[in-house]
């Protein structure tokens, strides 16, 4: 019979074993990404709540590739991309000019002034609708943005024709990735302008009307404890919001 101790040394290390695996299962090149010294101190403290490590790897970034970040708030993510892609790959950084009114008001520069330790990225600056980018790529991602092309501030554009621009940018085979904050199941996109949220199911219709398929879902950034009634704003589950992360494929 297998003492009480030797009981509790086998839990621990069952335990231990999914940790050591999902470290193990970063690949190199994301890792060196997020531990990338020339990222912003503000970036670092935001890792815990995003998990950009777990999410790029879901995503299957790889060097070379080529990757859109299409509305990249302050470019958290764009960042990553420069260095999970490498010298041989390369970042479009889409800042839509639909927002440019609030770019103003917030005295935001557009595009931002070049950074030397991010020599790959490059900056367009162009209507969402209009979304187009100067090769094919490998890679469209949105983080926590989608919904937003449904709001008025937004304009809101013809999501149809930006999903359709999104797919035709794409390689065969090229991956959509879209994240963002979970609404109550049902809501389709009732609560997009007010708690800046959105129904998964409905992204999922939208999206794959387009002619993408879906691939795969991820719980990285799931939140049993979110209720979906309060605004991502409030400080009650600011950035510990539930998230959904799609991956789409375009077919070959």
């Amino acid at each position: 019979m297998i003492g009480k101790l030797a009981l509790a040394a086998l839990a621990a290390a069952a335990f231990a074993m999914p940790a050591m695996a999902a470290k193990d299962a970063i690949p190199a090149n994301i890792a060196a990404a997020v531990a990338d010294p020339a990222r912003p101190a503000a970036d670092k403290t935001r890792d815990a709540n995003r998990k950009p490590a777990e999410c790029l790897a879901f995503a299957g970034i790889k060097p070379g590739d080529r990757v859109a970040d299409l509305i990249p708030g302050t470019g958290y993510f764009t960042r990553l991309f420069s260095k999970a892609v490498g010298p041989k790959g390369y970042v479009y950084s889409y800042i839509p000019s639909d927002l440019d009114a609030i770019y103003k008001k917030h005295n935001v520069t557009i595009p931002p002034p070049a950074d030397p330790n991010y020599p790959n990225i490059s900056y367009i600056h162009a209507p969402i609708a209009k979304f187009v980018t100067p090769e094919k790529l490998d890679f469209v991602w949105t983080s926590q943005n989608y919904h937003d092309l449904h709001d008025k501030f937004f304009g809101p554009p013809d999501i149809a024709e930006v999903n359709k621009a999104i797919y035709d940018s794409l390689k065969p085979g090229g991956i959509f990735i879209v994240l963002d904050h979970a609404a109550e199941r049902g809501s389709g996109f009732r609560d997009t302008d007010t708690l800046h949220r959105i129904d998964e199911p409905a992204v999922k219709k939208e999206v794959e009307a387009a002619g993408f398929k879906l691939v795969a879902e991820s719980t990285i950034l799931r939140n049993p404890a979110d209720t979906h009634k309060a605004a991502v704003f409030d400080p009650s589950i600011r950035g510990k919001t539930d998230q959904f992360i799609l991956k789409f494929r375009k077919p070959r």
